[in-house]
């Protein structure tokens, strides 16, 4: 029998989420890989959900939304850009912020069309892109050494990844796997670039509210000079509110832009679960009660795991934003990311996410190793208490 898994897709087998979390579970391993939190969302966020079904919002949303969490996505959207947003003809809800991304690239791209993506990146990307018949040009990220911005681009290589066959960019920021937030000289010159070459830009900005500097704040590409009319900005509750699997997320985009957005959701889901998005709405007006409170959580978390990582001989590679980490595993002497997280897992009971899986050129990620601290405190010092079983001499 010939390969049952189509051509665009079989490259990328089983995502490495599935993996690593299916692993942990295996080998009763702390989860420090998969993005999901060990705790519950706000409870006033889930009993609107609860009345939400009780009051018989069980139906077909309509496709681009129910009208509530399209207003309280436009007004939140206008109040932090400080753009106008009609929530009727500017924003699509989705289903998770994955689905705005592959609905943005298959509204947006025809076979052959090429996208710039920033290396690593989330691995869907690569896979919306594939199914799009459309072609990767890869910039790559890398560590600087200067905290807070420790990944950075090189803007000639940006430039130089452009072709005549170039439509559209996609930017993550704050950004997965690193813990980037892009400062605004390095929005600027990604601006600079779309306007010069007459792109679209698609950013990922769904660990927008969950910044650790007041230096370097998060900021919307869609709000410099010239980028509102060509900029689609995808967003979420799920990081925000620790509510992973409701899958609630959107796109804001001018008309022209949300008619491309719209022409591949309507045929992606349609519409998505419909208390659930009546609940969004209240999640979003009273987002005030709980994200600072989360916020104040993550730093905590992210003080405790970063020196830890650092005292049992990781070069950790402070985060700006996320609630991932990014750290060198080089001073333990294995071969690459995959044999050391298998190690981790199998000798130390710790799973984290080997990033070369994001990256177009694998070598650039092999020293590395994520983890991620969206966990309970009791999570993170119990993996923190394993992984000090790595403070023996390094393998040779």
């Amino acid at each position: 029998m010939t390969q049952p898994v189509s051509r665009a897709l079989a490259p990328f087998g089983t995502t490495i989420f599935t993996i690593m979390s299916r692993r942990a579970q295996e080998r009763g391993a702390i989860n420090l890989s998969q993005g999901f939190p060990d705790f519950e969302g706000p409870e006033f966020v889930k009993d609107a959900a609860r009345e939400a079904i009780r009051g018989q919002h069980n139906q077909y949303a309509p496709m681009p939304g129910v009208p509530a969490l399209r207003a309280a996505i436009a007004d939140r959207f206008s109040r932090s850009s400080g753009l106008p947003c009609d929530p009727d003809t500017d924003v699509t809800v989705t289903a998770g912020c994955t689905e705005a991304i592959a609905a943005s690239v298959l509204g947006l791209l025809n076979p052959g069309d090429e996208i710039v993506l920033f290396e690593p990146f989330y691995d869907s990307y690569r896979a919306c892109v594939a199914m799009a018949g459309a072609a990767p040009r890869v910039v790559s990220l890398v560590p600087s050494g200067g905290s807070p911005r420790a990944f950075a681009f090189d803007p000639a290589e940006l430039h130089a990844a452009i072709t005549p066959r170039t439509r559209a960019l996609l930017l993550n920021t704050p950004h997965n796997p690193t813990g980037k937030v892009f400062a605004r000289a390095e929005l600027e010159r990604i601006a600079d670039c779309c306007l010069r070459h007459d792109l679209v830009a698609i950013t990922d900005e769904v660990y927008e509210r969950l910044t650790f500097d007041p230096a370097l704040p998060h900021l919307h590409l869609a709000a410099l000079p010239g980028m509102a009319d060509r900029t689609i900005t995808l967003s979420s509750i799920g990081k925000t509110f620790s509510l992973t699997g409701w899958k609630i997320g959107w796109a804001v985009a001018p008309p022209r832009l949300t008619a491309a957005v719209r022409a591949a959701h309507q045929f992606l889901t349609f519409a998505v679960a419909t208390p659930l998005q009546h609940a969004a709405a209240e999640a979003l007006r009273r987002e005030q009660e709980y994200v600072p409170m989360l916020l104040a959580d993550y730093r905590a978390r992210l003080g405790e795991l970063a020196p830890a990582l650092t005292s049992v001989g990781f070069r950790v590679i402070p985060p700006a934003g996320t609630y991932f980490l990014m750290a060198d595993h080089s001073a333990f002497g294995f071969e690459d990311d995959l044999a050391f997280c298998n190690h981790l897992i199998d000798e130390v009971g710790v799973a984290a996410i080997p990033p070369s899986v994001f990256y177009q050129r694998p070598e650039l990620g092999r020293s590395l190793v994520r983890f991620a601290f969206c966990k309970k405190p009791e999570t993170i010092r119990t993996g923190i208490e394993r992984l000090r079983r790595l403070s023996a001499a390094p393998r040779g």
